[in-house]
């Protein structure tokens, strides 16, 4: 009677992408974590997570999720929180629960309507990544220094 159309496009469903190695909801990691395969958050890191820039690796943080450091990989997903700086050589994903406390580096982003982001938002070219990490550090420079708090 009704058409109830189903909501495919979210990155959280079961995809393509397969996790093998997630970090439950009751779960707390201190320090870096170093991941060479996707990783799933749904618990909390206090601490970086960094990924090879030579290997398609995604993070995705659940909506239960939370981060306490910095994030780099080739893809980012945010659902969850985030306090700290993202730099997602591909591409990032703020899912309309996310909530990210600082700057975003991306080649290509999504943003769902209702995903909180306090931090700037940086386009990055992946071919020339240290002539465009130095004007992306130059720009967040400038702007802090001639930003109100």
């Amino acid at each position: 009677m009704f058409n109830i159309k189903k909501n495919s496009s979210t990155p959280l469903a079961k995809s393509q992408e397969r996790f093998e190695t997630l970090i439950g909801r009751q779960t707390e990691i201190q320090g870096t974590l170093h991941v060479v395969q996707s990783v799933r958050i749904d618990g909390k890191v206090v601490g970086n997570i960094e990924a090879p820039k030579d290997q398609a690796i995604t993070v995705v943080i659940g909506p239960e999720g939370e981060i306490q450091g910095d994030v780099l990989a080739s893809r980012v997903i945010v659902a969850g929180k985030v306090a700290g700086n993202i730099d997602a050589y591909e591409r990032v994903e703020l899912m309309t629960s996310a909530l990210v406390q600082g700057d975003v580096k991306y080649g290509s982003i999504a943003v769902e309507h209702g995903a909180r982001l306090l931090g700037l938002l940086l386009q990055v070219d992946a071919s020339q990544p240290q002539v465009r990490q130095d004007q992306a550090q130059n720009a967040i420079t400038k702007a802090k220094a001639t930003g109100k708090s």
